[in-house]
């Protein structure tokens, strides 16, 4: 039995979310359908994490057991063969026995785009927030690092999905290595890179940023919003089509 770990992209308009779901489109159902054509027998995958509805990626991973000897280079091109042309395979690796993609995962980074033009091209919408209003970038820019840290970010928690999602996010503290918002010539970009994630939390940062933008709070209120551990005091959740999961980061690479 082989252990393999692939890298994988994906557009996520038309899927609703990465996780199997009854009688839904998602990217892991599609996946595992691919993969079982190949290996002859129901194929399990483990994401390195769900992403939601909507969502895309550039770099999610996941990993499963296959007897099929097929050498990677030949899985990658059957698995892209078989798939929708709005998931690519980017890369099929052997991992050691008993590697998994979402325990296993040190890091992730993701990247939210905000476009900031007055009119939005049809072939970018689907890929960002569209957001032409007035906004205080600068000091967006500026209240971005203060999310970087050791915190309880419970203020920028969802609620969870279901009773083994709340049990699995009992704690609402995590480690966020860097928080990053940049101005493009079109866009602003925010990326975060942090040990894991709660359940829309990007997105709920974006919406804390957009309140800084609109002047409803300032950057040094972002510790006694993190402080209050209360959702309801931070802003919108930003729209799925703006986020991308762009890398999972391992000890071994």
């Amino acid at each position: 039995m082989r252990t393999l770990k692939i890298t994988v992209a994906y557009d996520g308009a038309g899927f609703s979310g990465w996780q199997i779901q009854p009688g839904r489109k998602t990217v892991q159902g599609t996946i595992e359908d691919a993969l079982t054509a190949i290996e002859g027998r129901r194929v399990a995958v483990a994401g390195s994490g769900r992403t939601d509805a909507g969502v895309h990626a550039l770099g999610q991973t996941a990993s499963f057991t296959l007897t099929n000897p097929l050498p990677a280079a030949n899985l990658k091109k059957a698995l892209n063969r078989i798939l929708p042309a709005a998931v690519r395979i980017y890369d099929v690796a052997e991992m050691p026995a008993g590697f998994h993609a979402r325990r296993a995962a040190v890091a992730k980074t993701y990247e939210y785009r905000i476009h900031r033009e007055e009119t939005c091209p049809p072939f970018v919408y689907p890929f960002a927030y569209w957001y032409p209003f007035a906004l205080d970038e600068e000091a967006m820019i500026a209240a971005a690092p203060l999310f970087a840290g050791t915190r309880d970010f419970r203020s920028l928690a969802a609620n969870a999905r279901g009773p083994r999602q709340e049990r699995a996010e009992k704690s609402t503290v995590r480690t966020i290595f860097s928080s990053q918002l940049t101005r493009r010539p079109d866009r602003l970009v925010y990326r975060v890179r942090g040990s894991g994630f709660l359940y829309r939390m990007v997105r709920n940062i974006v919406g804390a940023l957009l309140e800084v933008g609109r002047g409803k709070l300032k950057p040094s209120g972002i510790p006694a919003l993190l402080a209050a551990r209360n959702r309801g005091l931070a802003g919108i959740t930003a729209p799925a089509r703006g986020l991308f999961l762009v890398a999972v980061e391992y000890d071994n690479e």
